[in-house]
């Protein structure tokens, strides 16, 4: 009976580790750029309100196709505009960066995690609660941005890729047909 019962506990035990593992799986993002995946790991501890709105829009697609339409030499690659900057449906170069998705803005989440080379940080406007579907990864370290923008997320592979992305030329780094996030899908795939 004594083993049955042992028998039993690891049964449990394997059953809880392949819904861990299933749940791992689900804080991953990939980020397929014109020359290669981009795997990133949420940080839901870290940003829950942020990671799962950022999964929520990658499940509905709406990441697919999205310009990168601020690029800036040295610090980052902003994309994410649902609402401007899908260059296959509504591609408006004069707007990208001023839209969001059809949901209420979120609230920051600051956090003491850094903001370095690789990093995913919610965009927003002035308020700081003001995040909604943008995003950037930085180049570079950006201490200057701890603190001050929710960081939900960090490349683990890829970067090689994110680097090649197109620079902006404008002053606040503007970018003339512009690279995309071609395909944007929840888990490392």
């Amino acid at each position: 009976m004594k083993l049955i019962a042992l028998a039993f506990a690891g049964l449990l035990g394997l059953a809880s580790l392949s819904t861990q593992a299933v749940a791992a799986e689900d804080d991953y993002l990939t980020i397929q750029l014109k020359d290669g995946p981009v795997v990133v790991q949420l940080l839901p501890d870290v940003a829950p309100k942020t990671v799962a709105r950022v999964k929520d829009l990658a499940k509905k697609g709406e990441y697919d196709n999205v310009a990168f339409h601020r690029v800036i030499e040295g610090f980052m690659a902003q994309t994410g505009d649902v609402e401007f900057g899908d260059m296959k449906d509504g591609y408006d170069a004069q707007r990208a960066g001023t839209g969001g998705s059809d949901q209420p803005d979120l609230p920051a989440e600051f956090s003491s995690v850094p903001f370095e080379r690789g990093t995913l940080g919610m965009a927003r406007a002035q308020d700081p609660n003001s995040g909604n579907s943008q995003f950037f990864i930085m180049f570079a370290d950006g201490s200057f941005l701890n603190g001050q923008y929710t960081v939900f997320g960090k490349v683990i592979s890829g970067m090689e890729y994110v680097d090649k992305i197109k620079r902006g030329e404008g002053g606040n780094g503007e970018v003339n047909d512009p690279d995309r996030m071609i395909k944007v899908t929840v888990g490392r795939k």
